[in-house]
This record gives structure tokens, sequence and C-alpha cells, in this order.
């Protein structure tokens, strides 16, 4: 009987357009598809909080899929993924794995070296792109160089062609022998002692056939008014499937297809839609690793060299708990900071509010922003979450003009109109009238008394003056205004 092949499972959750289990499934008789639970090799970046959570159901979901086509995933825990892996290759025999390619600056130097143990050994090692519509080296800029602006790099992506998905659903599956063990799902630990997460399944249904789900309730409901409700938290007008891409339940290519389908459909029967709008946003992720893997020392130091001497304040630790807790007194960013609680995301146009007060008007280092969301987001992602709060500190890629201030009360009052959405989230001040939804200080204290409302007790007063901690942004940034090295 032929040797079997190892397919390791990383963040490609899913059985179709899965090249790694395509490519052995065609070369193999005998295939075992595995999972390698070794938290501690990812060291700081180990899944948050919330991402353990969502992993969790990811991985039971996958294991279901498994055993339907008849084979059944081997899921295994050790301190590094190396040394399970040769465990494995002792015990099934197996001379070739297969495996989708990683390109977190910690997760390329792993599976290097993995790679160059197991061809030493006479193990071939096969790997592909399922991650990505095009890998960080295909796209460049005419002098061969990586792109730092999103605009000429996306239409560089567009120009090459937006690839959609070409590897179906196996009818079925090889099974798997008994005699190769595998750990219980539940002795990774992964769900939280304390049951913070409770209303987390309210909002998701982590998993391959969720992720179709969620696409398909997009095209039908959202994509026709993404364009004009993309940036409106008070409405369902983004598809929301960060969390599906990240643990790589869906695929970018199969999200192509769908939504260019979809659109000739639409156009077909005489609709205008607005899916080019949607597919540029997973440009901004394409960006997001093309720019991790040119510049691996982004996922904690700014892109620009220059804004290493930027002047953080020092004495900040009660502004980011009352900014992580929710209770700045500023509505918009504490409905935003109590909406992540809860339901483990945030939508994006609340994430960049939420994310300039934090870094200009607390003038709190942008690190410490990035580490709260790693720990709280269900879609935390290592290019995506430091592409978003460099571009906000105005220390990344694409960030002119990196003095750039939201002011929360215009941005509430602009994309939260009539307050639905800091009434669900701050219901204290949720009988305000919208004049002063957004600014309940500027309320006249008899209109306050009259809702029984009391500033300080009741809702927090601001922590920051906002006009007074713009000046002052403004003030320390000129210290790096100057030419970028």
């Amino acid at each position: 009987m032929s040797k079997p092949a190892i397919v390791w499972f990383r963040q490609d959750l899913r059985i179709t357009d899965n090249p790694a289990l395509s490519a052995a499934l065609d070369n193999h008789e005998r295939v075992i598809p595995v999972y390698i639970h070794a938290a501690a090799e990812s060291g700081e970046w180990q899944h948050g909080a919330a991402s353990r959570w969502w992993l969790h159901h990811s991985l039971k979901s996958l294991a279901s899929s498994l055993r339907e086509l008849g084979s059944r995933l081997i899921i295994r825990t050790g301190g590094d993924s190396h040394s399970v892996m040769q465990e494995l290759i002792e015990q099934t025999k197996a001379r070739h794995i297969y495996w989708n390619r990683l390109y977190e600056p910690h997760h390329i130097n792993r599976d290097k070296s993995i790679k160059q143990a197991m061809i030493d050994q006479g193990v071939e090692v096969n790997s592909f792109n399922a991650t990505l519509l095009y890998e960080p080296w295909e796209i460049r800029k005419n002098d061969g160089g990586p792109f730092r602006v999103f605009t000429p790099f996306w239409k560089s992506c567009v120009k090459s062609g937006l690839p959609g998905s070409v590897h179906d659903q196996p009818d079925h599956l090889p099974p798997v022998s008994t005699r190769i063990k595998s750990a219980k799902l539940e002795s990774l630990d992964l769900l939280p002692q304390i049951r913070w997460d409770s209303s987390f399944s309210d909002y998701w249904q982590p998993g391959e056939a969720g992720a179709h789900q969620h696409i398909d309730d997009f095209l039908d409901h959202t994509a026709m008014n993404y364009q004009d409700d993309r940036n409106r938290p008070d409405i369902i007008g983004t598809s929301m499937l960060s969390p599906h891409l990240h643990f790589g339940e869906i695929s970018p290519r199969q999200i192509i297809e769908k939504t260019s389908q979809y659109a000739n459909i639409s156009n077909q029967q005489g609709v205008i839609t607005n899916t080019d709008c949607f597919i540029r946003e997973i440009g901004w992720r394409e960006f997001a690793y093309h720019l991790i893997y040119h510049f691996p020392h982004t996922v904690d130091k700014p892109l620009y060299d220059r804004f290493d001497h930027f002047p953080w304040e020092k004495n900040y630790s009660r502004n980011l708990r009352a900014w992580q807790k929710g209770l700045t007194g500023i509505p918009i960013i504490d409905a935003g900071m109590r909406q992540l609680w809860h339901t483990g995301w945030m939508h994006n146009r609340v994430r960049m509010i939420v994310a300039s007060l934090l870094t200009k008007n607390m003038l709190i280092p942008w690190q410490q922003g990035a580490k709260w969301f790693w720990d709280t987001l269900v879609d935390a992602d290592l290019a995506s979450n430091t592409l978003g709060w460099q571009w906000t500190a105005g220390c990344g890629a694409d960030a002119a003009p990196f003095f750039r201030i939201f002011n929360p009360v215009t941005q509430g009052e602009k994309f939260d109109p009539r307050g639905i959405y800091v009434r669900q989230w701050v219901p204290e001040i949720a009988s305000l009238p919208d004049k002063y939804l957004h600014q309940p200080w500027s309320a006249p204290e008899s209109l306050l008394d009259e809702h029984a409302i009391k500033l300080g007790k009741d809702y927090p007063r601001p922590v920051v003056d906002l006009k007074a901690t713009r000046a002052r942004a403004l003030e320390r940034y000129k210290v790096i205004k100057k030419p970028s090295s």
C-alpha cells in the first residue's frame, strides 16, 4: 500500500477551494488531515481570547465536514509544530506533506525551518497559495520594489486579472486509520473560563458553511447598497466576512467568483451593482499582506522610522482603561468599544474613529490599541490589524495626511444620524434627542435633568477635551513633519 500524505491545516479551515487538500487527493490514495495546536511558538502573537473562541468552533465545523466525507481530523498538540510533525511522520510513515502558505513573519520562519528539516530526511513538502489572490512577491512596482501606496498596488492587481476559485469540494475522502490517535478538541482549552463570550453565537456561525451563508446573505440583501451603506454602523451595510477570511473558511478567490457571478446576473437584469467597491475592500486585505511580507518589522514598529521618535504620552493607563471599557464619555467611541467586547467585532468606520481618539487625542502608542484589538476581535489578523492601526496613527503605508484626526462627534452625527448605533450600545443616554446624543456634555442641564441623566454618575464626562487635544496632537506631529526615510 502506498505511503499516506499529510495535509496540514492552519489558517485554511475549509474543504472547498483548498489547494493543498486538492493536490494531496490528486496524488495519493491515503490522505491524513492534521491540525497542530502549538500556541507557544507564536510568541506574543498567540490567538487572542476572541480568536480562540472562533478557532474552537471553526475546528469543530471542519472536523464535522471531514467526517461527512469519510475522513476525520487528527488534532495534535505540542510545544512546537516541528516536533509534532516529526512524531506524526514516524507514526504514519508519510513521505509527503501538503500545506497552504502563511505570510506572517513568525509563520514564515517556522515553515522554512520545518520544510528544510523534512527535506533533509527525505520527506517531500508541497506548499500552495490558498489565502490571497496574489502572493506578496507576485505584485511589484515597475522598479521591482514593493508598493507602499494602496491605489497603484490595487491597479496592478486588477491589471493582472482577479482570479476566481479553481478547486471544487471533493465528493468523498479516504478514511483515516483508527490507529492514528487524535486529541479531543476540548483538550485545546480554547474556550474562555469566564463566559464573557456568551453572546458571540448570537452574531456568528464559525465554519465553512457559515462563511458561505454570510457571503450569500450579503450578496442577496446588502451588496446593492454597499457603496453608500458601508460606512454606517447603524445598519447592516458590510459583509462581516473578515473572521471567515482570517481563518480560511472561505477564500478571497471564492468571494471574487461569487461576487462576479452576482454582478453578471444583476447586470443582465439591468441592475447596477456596487461590487467594484466591495472587491476593492478585498484589495485592502491583499495590500496588508503585501506590506507585512515586505516590511515584517511593522508588526510592532512604524513603517517609517522617523515615527520612532514621536512624543507619545508616558502616563496614560487611566485613559487607556476608559477607552478599553467604553467609558470615555464620548458616545460613538464607547458604542464601538462595547460592541467589540460583546460581539468580538467592530464596524470598520468605528474602528478608525476609536483608533484616532486613542492615538491622536489621547496620544497613546498605536501598539497598545493593536494589542487590545488582537485580544478582543474574532477577526484579529496580524496583517490587517497592523495596517489599520499604522494608517490611523499616521506612521504606516498610505497614511497621508498622517496628521488626519477624526472628530468623533461629527463622525457620529454623519454616520449614525438617528443615533441607532449609540442607543443600542450606550443605553444610559438613549433617551436624549438626536441633537445632543453624540455630545451629551453640550446638552442644557435642564434637559439632562428632564431625562434623569447625571453626567459623571450615570454616564462619564469626556476623559479628554476634543478641541484642546486635537491642537496638542497637531503640535506633536510637527516633530516628525519631514521627508520619510
